[in-house]
């Protein structure tokens, strides 16, 4: 705490050094990889962040409330999905609960509840808080009405749950306490605003659809088109000017 009041994040540097990642095998620091590829959806894989060579030697300490909500999140990472998907904010009078109807709103299947049990709960959340929040936005991209369109577009809900588990990765924020510098800035934009994760997954799923207008992806470009959103979400994190979530320039591409 310092004399005004607020708080702060403590750093201390480790000592360098190769690194042992999950799997028990050395890399360098720069190439240490949080988490493993994982396939999510039929042919879509999740871009796992990797960490910098200057972050990986960071360590940082939190404050009780900062804590407190870095537990609360991972709370939720944490709840699976294996409940039926009773009520969903398509816009559109549903003729029942497993229909081609869903396949129409770019599900994979007549069930929409079986595209997200790959990113548990958290990632059906993400998907709701979006259509409430942000429903010009939500439904400009499950209808694919912006720019001009692939023959084979990105099924949308498994691009949900592949947001949100990446965003998961990058934030690193299934570890105790933030190890990079990017979960680090994020953990402070939460700790001033708890819906700060739904949001930055908001923004990410819109930025995520422009690259892929820009690059004039298909289904086969989705992986390309993460990696490239990935960078462009870390470039806009780490602006010093970024107090909030609002501050980061891709915020404005959501409209309500």
């Amino acid at each position: 705490m310092d004399e005004s009041g607020g708080s702060f994040v403590a750093v201390r540097r480790l000592s360098q050094g190769s690194e042992r990642n999950a799997t028990g095998c050395h890399s360098s620091p720069a190439e240490v990889v949080t988490g493993s590829t994982a396939w999510i959806g039929r042919g879509l894989s999740c871009v796992c962040a990797q960490r910098r060579e200057s972050d990986a030697r960071l360590s940082f300490d939190l404050t009780p409330h900062q804590e407190e909500c870095l537990q609360r999140l991972q709370r939720r990472i944490e709840v699976a999905y294996d409940s039926p998907l009773v009520c969903f904010l398509s816009g559109v009078e549903l003729l029942g609960l497993i229909s081609e109807q869903w396949k129409e709103m770019g599900w994979q299947g007549k069930d929409p509840s079986t595209d997200f049990r790959g990113g548990g709960f958290i990632s059906l959340e993400n998907l709701l808080f979006f259509a409430r929040n942000y429903p010009k936005s939500f439904q400009d991209l499950l209808r694919k009405q912006d720019g001009d369109r692939a023959l084979w577009e990105y099924p949308f809900a498994v691009a949900g749950v592949n947001i949100t588990f990446m965003l998961i990765q990058m934030l690193d924020l299934q570890a105790g306490k933030p190890r990079t510098l990017l979960g680090a800035i994020f953990l402070k934009l939460l700790s001033d605003n708890e819906r700060v994760f739904d949001i930055l997954y908001c923004i990410t799923f819109k930025l995520m659809d422009q690259q892929w207008l820009t690059m004039h992806a298909s289904y086969m470009d989705f992986n390309t088109v993460m990696k490239a959103t990935r960078r462009q979400l870390e470039r806009e994190l780490l602006l010093e000017d970024i107090q909030r979530i609002e501050d980061m320039p891709s915020y404005r591409l959501l409209a309500r």
